[in-house]
């Protein structure tokens, strides 16, 4: 993990903000969310030094979901198998600290498995088989994430297309949806991720299951279409930032049965963690971000808001 994305050294369920000279400062949690139903749908956990003690911070905070978001053309073949062995070990440490940590109870977790666009090139039939296998584990109930990614290019466009395409197909054959990674590049008229893969879906059909815009920061004109079309849309840390004002304004337009939280951890942590590896615990804070970008305060009302976005998740999680 680089420098950047460092975890604090303090080992307990508490956050923590990176400050110069490598030294942190504890963050207090923000307001206390409704225990066990906030629901990270997007999360690399596997990516963390240490995901069973991950799994404990999420159940101390209130964290009650996780989806594992894995890719068949470079991560490990035992996914469906690790996050068994996290849980255990998970509930193995919650035993050992229960006169420290207050009755919680682990997140569920299921797995979302697809090629990211970085990969496309990597697609093959091999590739495909581990997919398929990955797919077929009672625990992996989404495809994704797929898509175009047009800011990096570490995959031919062309390329990018064709496996999109293909695994889009695959989502419709095996009555599942999909998980979108879609981005830019800095020429709207050629670059346009999103519109591109919009096209595509219209073309061939939308996934009868769904499909979540992941990590979304489009502005209202650009997040019309994906409402209109039924998608699910998901929020991570970058809704926190200063500069995000755009997103912001399109959160705001999502209808609240199609809202999703996430973190694409171990990246994008939300303020005030920036700087230090994001972990789905973090979770909370945009999940209290989004609550008050959309007028709703804490109490009742934000723990029917949280409630609903919780059960938006386990519906597209279903199998």
């Amino acid at each position: 993990m680089s420098d950047r994305m460092k975890l604090p050294p303090e080992r307990d369920c508490g956050f923590y903000q990176r400050r110069k000279h490598d030294k942190w400062s504890a963050v207090p949690s923000p307001e206390p969310m409704l225990e066990g139903l906030v629901a990270d749908s997007h999360a690399h956990v596997h990516m963390l030094p240490d995901p069973a003690w991950e799994l404990v911070r999420c159940a101390a905070n209130g964290v009650g979901f996780i989806c594992e978001i894995c890719d068949p053309s470079e991560d490990s073949l035992s996914i469906p198998e690790d996050v068994h062995r996290w849980r255990a070990e998970a509930h193995d440490t919650l035993n050992e600290l229960a006169d420290e940590i207050d009755s919680c109870q682990l997140p569920q977790m299921r797995i979302s498995a697809g090629v990211h666009p970085h990969n496309a090139k990597l697609y093959d039939a091999a590739v495909e088989e581990r997919l398929l296998e990955w797919l077929s584990a009672p625990e992996t109930l989404i495809v994704g994430e797929i898509g175009l990614d047009y800011h990096y290019d570490l995959s031919p466009r062309d390329v990018q297309r064709e496996v999109f395409l293909r695994q889009i197909q695959l989502a419709k054959e095996l009555d599942m949806p999909v998980a979108l990674h879609l981005r830019g590049g800095d020429d709207p008229e050629v670059d346009d991720a999103h519109r591109e893969a919009f096209s595509i879906l219209e073309k061939v059909g939308f996934p009868s299951r769904g499909a979540i815009v992941h990590c979304c920061a489009l502005p209202p004109d650009e997040l019309l279409p994906w409402i209109e079309a039924d998608c699910y849309v998901a929020y991570g840390g970058a809704l926190t930032f200063k500069k995000s004002e755009e997103a912001r304004e399109g959160a705001r337009l999502v209808p609240e049965n199609r809202l999703l939280l996430e973190t694409d951890s171990p990246y994008m942590a939300p303020e005030p963690m920036r700087g230090a590896a994001c972990t789905p615990a973090h979770v909370i804070f945009t999940a209290a971000r989004l609550a008050e970008i959309r007028g709703i305060a804490p109490g009742q009302d934000r723990e029917r808001f949280l409630a609903q976005l919780f059960e938006n998740t386990l519906r597209i999680t279903r199998p």
